[in-house]
């Protein structure tokens, strides 16, 4: 899938110069194309000197949180709500606690941990599965869910907005973790409509409904708010947050007796090669993007999207995050450079630019993880995951897109 998207980036690119040079003799649309590959391959070593930095810094923290026994916590605190939600897993079961160590390491940003955790616990669903080749309940309930963008604390896009310039680079904090709480609330409601969960269960009531109504009586505070306010308040929480964390995972090592400098040294180097790998991805997918927006192949086609926007009487400013949004279901680092180029394009606190970064930080990559999660198992009969987790996805782009109207409209 990867393969082809990349491909047709140039490919259309290609097409798109063609007809600019033989219909309207725009000879210069080729030397645009190849300066925008050097200027995208140097953009993309700009990004990543701030992603080592970053990475380093924030995988340091997460590995004190995790010698501190705070995700184990969070485990054991999940571990009632998840034995309801799929209950043809045995209580007591490993796979049990396997998925709540990896919605807990998820929330927390620990995508590194999270996905051999959550492999894990694929595999351990598959024993209890009757029809190997066929996804069962708790195996679908189970991907929906990680598909669904379950990280509160979206780093990354703070770094990349840090990198661009964002005088706030947290000002999108409330706006994904509104847009991610729907795309969630959205998956695990299509899952149990599909397989008639009992929703109902006290137990799955007192971990849901408290939730949902803070959520209720937050939105209703924000609605409150003029949009300067709001704005406001998303770059304090965003800051508050993520220092109060910091704190929290330093305070927490140092009660539990870690070595906290020692531990924040090994995360920091695993993050340093987390990003050192990184730089390839996003300099085949920088490269490719720029290419297809200097041929005019980008802006045909999102001229055409805005001109049927118009037509139908809507505002067209989220025109221009789209594309965001409609590579992220194939490629996390598609969508990536998808953003970084809308940051450069119109600026990075620019309204398309915003919805970008919110649609980045509450959608995932549905498509990868099925692919990772399913195939790891042998699973060949989908059922209905793949309906939810695309709903599940549509529910946080309209989310993404209505929020940041709210917020920055």
């Amino acid at each position: 899938m990867l393969n082809a998207l990349w491909l047709g980036f140039f490919v259309a690119a290609a097409i798109a110069a063609l007809v600019r040079w033989l219909g309207a003799g725009d000879a210069a649309v080729f030397a645009a194309m190849v300066d925008s590959l050097f200027a995208m391959a140097k953009l993309a070593v700009e990004v990543m000197v701030l992603l080592f930095g970053t990475l380093t810094l924030w995988l340091g923290f997460l590995r004190i949180a995790e010698a501190a026994g705070l995700v184990n916590a969070l485990a054991r605190w999940l571990g009632p709500l998840f034995r309801r939600l799929m209950p043809e897993v045995p209580e007591g079961h490993p796979a049990l606690g396997l998925i709540t160590l990896n919605f807990a390491a998820n929330a927390l940003g620990l995508d590194n941990a999270a996905t051999p955790i959550g492999l894990k616990a694929m595999r351990e669903l598959q024993t209890l599965n009757p029809s190997p080749v066929s996804a069962s309940n708790a195996q679908i309930l189970f991907l929906v869910l990680n598909a669904s963008s379950l990280t509160l604390l979206p780093v990354g896009i703070f770094m990349y907005r840090a990198q661009q310039g964002a005088a706030d680079p947290t000002l999108v904090f409330l706006p994904i973790l509104l847009a991610t709480s729907a795309s969630t609330l959205v998956g695990l409601l299509a899952v149990a409509v599909a397989q008639r969960l009992r929703l109902w269960d006290p137990v799955v009531l007192a971990y849901l409904l408290p939730l949902a109504l803070g959520l209720a009586a937050f939105m209703a505070l924000l609605a409150s708010l003029s949009a300067a306010a709001l704005a406001s308040l998303s770059s304090l929480m965003g800051s508050l947050v993520l220092f109060g964390l910091i704190l929290l995972f330093l305070l927490l090592g140092a009660v539990k007796r870690v070595g906290v400098y020692e531990r924040f040294i090994e995360g920091a180097k695993e993050g340093f090669d987390v990003a050192k790998n990184l730089l390839p991805y996003l300099v085949a997918m920088l490269c490719a993007i720029g290419v297809l927006r200097a041929s005019g192949a980008l802006d045909l086609a999102l001229d055409g999207i805005r001109w049927l926007v118009a037509q139908s009487g809507w505002d067209t400013r989220f025109v221009d995050a789209l594309p965001t949004a409609l590579v992220k279901p194939f490629s996390g680092s598609a969508a990536r450079a998808m953003l970084i180029e809308t940051m450069q394009s119109h600026g990075v606190d620019s309204f398309p630019a915003l919805a970008a970064a919110t649609v980045q930080g509450s959608t995932e990559t549905t498509f990868y993880v099925l692919a990772v999660y399913f195939g790891a198992v042998g699973i060949q009969r989908t059922r209905h995951a793949v309906s939810c987790a695309l709903l599940a996805e549509l529910a946080g782009v309209v989310a993404a897109i209505a929020v940041t109207y709210w917020f920055f409209g």
